[in-house]
């Protein structure tokens, strides 16, 4: 188990950014990897942060990793071989097909919530 913890900063310009923080502090900095579909990143720095109690993360998301439906990358600690944080890019045709089956739900759920109130305030006069 991994004694870090990892908060997400930001998504900005293809670049994913977050705090990296060791529970008891320690200076030594964390051996990160980022994986997507099993393999290994490019582009992944840490850094020390300007207050000295953790490190920065970024993740440079390869163009190449952009695609229809859901891509999730894992950002494992390599030292402990445990996965301390995720995050996934939605995009396409497979998002806005499942946006619109929602929105197409909600409706009929709603419409089924009118009927039924109706019917109750019809009953109850």
């Amino acid at each position: 188990m991994s004694d870090l913890t990892l908060t997400k900063t930001r998504l900005y310009e293809g670049v994913w950014e977050g705090a990296i923080y060791r529970e008891g502090g320690g200076k030594h900095p964390p051996n990160i990897e980022v994986t997507w579909l099993q393999q290994k990143l490019q582009g992944v720095t840490v850094a020390d942060l300007v207050d000295g109690k953790g490190w920065s993360l970024r993740i440079e998301v390869p163009a190449y990793t952009i695609a229809d439906g859901v891509q999730t990358f894992l950002i494992n600690d390599v030292d402990t071989q445990t996965t301390i944080g995720d995050f996934s890019l939605i995009a396409g045709e497979a998002l806005s097909y499942d946006i619109r089956t929602e929105i197409a739900l909600l409706r009929e759920e709603l419409d089924l919530l009118k009927r039924a109130f109706r019917r109750h305030c019809l009953e109850t006069m």
